[in-house]
């Protein structure tokens, strides 16, 4: 018997983005078999792996046909899609990380999962080191922006937890954030949109999970129009994929595209 094999998973199925990008920035790819239809990281992805599945659906057939040795989901969104593949003898990783060290945590343990834990730590101390310049920066500020984060428009669902986490790290204050630890989006829904007025933001920021961001209907909003953030035009989108994903992408891109946002409202004459 040869002791000196391989003995990482070898083909692995990724429900969700951030495990397929995760595995990507570790040179694992070849190890990836199958992935999700909401993969847009990296773009080379989507024309090297076969999709397999959407986020709360999956083609059980597609995958047991791929022969994987592991697949990644995550959360309780896709308990339904380990069961039956678990059911059908398939070894299944669940995360259910909604913190940014959670998402460190998860890069850690994949690395670890394929033979890279040197490599994942690595990587993971790279992004605590970008966003700790980041959050010097706006420590070293005196005043903060209040931040509204729009996950989702009908109804209005505030920003979840690492979303909220990474505001805060840029240099913002979440107006939600005692929504920060609800993981359901049913639990951050916003059930007065009057009540985002009386908050009175300084700044909207909005991802509308996968949808493209049409700005005349949140303007357009009744008594929305005294919002600071719309007086001074202090509306951004940010790409879902970005900042919606709880992986690499929100906590490098995501966070940097946040600070930027409040790097640029420090810079207004209405401060």
């Amino acid at each position: 018997m040869n002791w000196q094999q391989d003995h990482y998973p070898k083909r692995i199925v990724c429900l969700t983005e951030e495990t397929t990008e995760t595995l990507y920035r570790l040179g694992e790819q070849n190890r990836i078999v199958g992935i999700s239809g909401f993969t847009v990281r990296p773009a080379q992805a989507r024309k090297e792996k076969p999709v397999v599945s959407a986020f709360t659906e999956a083609s059980i057939e597609k995958i047991i046909a791929l022969e994987p040795d592991l697949v990644i989901g995550f959360s309780d969104l896709q308990a339904n899609i380990a069961k039956e593949l678990i059911a059908n003898g398939i070894t299944v990783w669940v995360n259910n990380h909604r913190k940014v060290e959670e998402i460190f945590n998860m890069i850690v343990q994949l690395g670890s999962l394929v033979g890279k834990a040197e490599q994942a730590n690595n990587l993971v101390s790279q992004y605590k080191l970008d966003i700790k310049k980041i959050n010097d920066v706006a420590e070293n500020r005196n005043n903060k922006p209040k931040v509204y984060f729009e996950e989702w428009y009908d109804p209005l669902i505030s920003g979840i937890c690492w979303v909220s986490e990474l505001i805060e790290l840029a240099g913002g204050i979440d107006i939600y954030k005692e929504n920060q630890n609800a993981s359901l989006a049913k639990d951050r829904i916003i059930a007065n949109k009057n009540e985002v007025v009386e908050r009175n933001p300084d700044i909207i920021v909005v991802s509308w999970c996968g949808k493209m961001f049409k700005k005349e209907k949140l303007v357009s909003r009744e008594n929305w129009s005294a919002i600071n953030a719309v007086k001074n035009g202090q509306i951004f989108e940010i790409k879902s994929s970005i900042i919606l994903q709880p992986g690499p992408a929100a906590v490098s891109e995501g966070i940097k595209a946040l600070a930027g946002i409040i790097h640029r409202w420090h810079s207004l004459e209405i401060n």
